[in-house]
């Protein structure tokens, strides 16, 4: 027998999933990584800590599976991309990894779309600099920690600090290689790019690129013995988890418009040419002359997740204690909200959005007659707004022939149609329910020799779950809704900023 073992480590959770080589779930488990918010904007976690939560996760889906940890033939490891995660010149954690929700670099992000950066960025990088770019976080620590600056020997993302935990190898793939720092035409880091942001001291600090099906290294006997591993085991390059989502659910490919529907709101097509826009990012695909054009803001389940937290907490501790899920406690009120109108509008930008770093979020619209279901309900359907936002930058941009869905949001079908009768299309929803962590399988299984291409693993065991069909009615409804909630979101620009003056002023020194 053979399986495959895909790591995916998002920016809550860290999982472990064993697949069987027909791409058949076996086991997951999973493990909570802790978040520190020392300041306002900024979201960081102990990297060690990270790579322990991610070893207990391994040992357990291995018990979980039923097989010795010797059937597993290769392993791959995807994560959240952008953010930061620092080694010294000893390969040790320089601080705690930034993760890419972190947005204390709003402000230089700010000041270089004033001058001349951006217009460099966009024309070199296929992209523009944001808040929790490796480009903007650096010259954040430049500034602010210029000691654990001059330190800086690798600069890593998530999922290759997680490769050099398994393997002790330094490097890195196409896919996340492009986040900052390389040519949008030749796909390969460059000076230059470095150049753009004053950072060019450190272009020997960025990590050797290969394909993401390429054996990096093998399990080391430090890593065996603390996740269960095999030592020995191959180790596969990994990938981006934006792009291993979208491989995943069969749908890295052009035509597709594959959305994510997690912390970000990710929205993605692939294109044999590099196309370059201010509202998406030109980025690397898996192989070499393919571009994958993301449009995307931290703002999706994210909110719902925060919704959950902060006004749901009797229903988080009796789910925990009794072993439910708090979003099937939560589905009637809902349901009942979805079947009535509603005035209340959501802007889901707590974690960011398209229009900028000042931008908020707000429930617009609310009266003393709304419940919590009515709440949800316009938190879901802003969410589903906001990713109609970037498909339809996409599809200014893109021959669009399909649209696919996967996150955690969308195993909740309600949530699902709603996407359907938002984008007036037909959505597939695939299933695959770990579409990222099947993506970084996918590239293990080709790293040895069981599928032709991660592409073609991709096709040889994806399935259609279920096609959801836009309805006429609900989608006029939308139609409308959706846009009022554009024309408020560009009336609120300028207050936004005056928003974010509040935070300098102090009641109790006015006083």
């Amino acid at each position: 027998m053979s399986s495959l073992l895909g790591i995916d480590n998002g920016l809550t959770v860290t999982k472990a999933v064993i697949f069987d080589a027909d791409g058949s779930q076996l086991s997951v488990a999973r493990r909570r990584v802790p978040q520190s918010m020392p300041h306002a904007r900024w979201v960081e976690r102990d990297m060690a800590g990270l790579w322990q939560a991610t070893a207990e996760a391994i040992q357990e889906a291995i018990a979980l599976s039923g097989r010795p940890a010797s059937d597993i033939k290769a392993v791959a490891a995807t994560a959240h991309g952008d953010g930061l995660y620092l080694l010294d010149n000893d390969r040790r954690p320089l601080g705690p990894g930034i993760l890419s929700l972190d947005s204390r670099a709003g402000e230089i992000v700010d000041r270089w779309s004033r001058g001349s950066v951006f217009a460099e960025a966009l024309a070199l990088t296929g992209q523009v600099p944001h808040a929790s770019s490796p480009s903007s976080l650096l010259v954040w620590l430049r500034e602010h920690d210029p000691e654990r600056f001059s330190r800086v020997a690798h600069i890593l993302a998530c999922k290759d600090w997680l490769r050099f935990c398994l393997t002790g190898t330094i490097g890195t793939d196409l896919t996340e290689a492009s986040t900052s720092f390389t040519n949008v035409r030749t796909q390969s880091h460059v000076p230059e790019a470095m150049r753009i942001f004053g950072l060019e001291a450190l272009f020997e600090a960025l990590p050797p690129m290969m394909h993401s099906a390429d054996i990096v290294g093998y399990v080391t006997t430090d890593a065996a013995a603390l996740s269960g591993l095999a030592e020995g085991t191959p180790v596969a390059c990994g990938l981006h988890d934006v792009t291993a989502s979208a491989l995943g659910m069969g749908g890295h490919e052009e035509g597709v418009v594959s959305i994510v529907a997690g912390t970000y709101s990710i929205n993605e097509i692939v294109s044999t040419e590099p196309r370059v826009d201010l509202r998406w990012f030109c980025r690397n695909a898996i192989d070499l002359g393919r571009w994958n054009n993301m449009s995307i803001s931290p703002a999706s389940t994210a909110n719902y997740d925060w919704f959950l937290d902060t006004l749901c907490c009797p229903e988080q501790d009796e789910a925990k204690r009794t072993g439910g899920s708090i979003h099937e406690m939560l589905a009637a009120e809902i349901d009942i909200a979805l079947g009535r109108p509603s005035t209340i509008l959501f802007h889901p930008y707590l974690f960011g959005s398209p229009y900028g770093n000042a931008a908020s979020a707000s429930f617009l619209g609310l009266h003393g007659w709304h419940d919590r279901g009515d709440m949800l309900k316009a938190v879901l359907e802003g969410i589903v707004f906001n990713h109609r936002t970037h498909v339809e930058a996409l599809r200014d941009g893109f021959a669009v022939r399909e649209v696919r869905l996967t996150g955690g949001g969308s195993r909740n079908p309600a949530f699902a149609q709603m996407f359907a009768d938002v984008l007036n299309v037909p959505v597939i929803v695939t299933s695959t329910d770990e579409a990222a962590a099947f993506g970084a399988a996918l590239c293990a299984g080709a790293a040895v020799g069981l599928f032709a291409s991660p592409q073609q693993g991709a096709r040889a065991v994806s399935k259609t779950s279920h096609e959801y069909l836009p309805d006429a009615a609900r989608n006029a409804v939308f139609e409308d809704r959706f846009s009022l909630y554009c024309r408020i979101a560009e009336s609120l620009k300028p207050q936004w900023l005056e928003i974010e003056r509040l935070a300098g002023q102090s009641i109790e020194g006015a006083a």
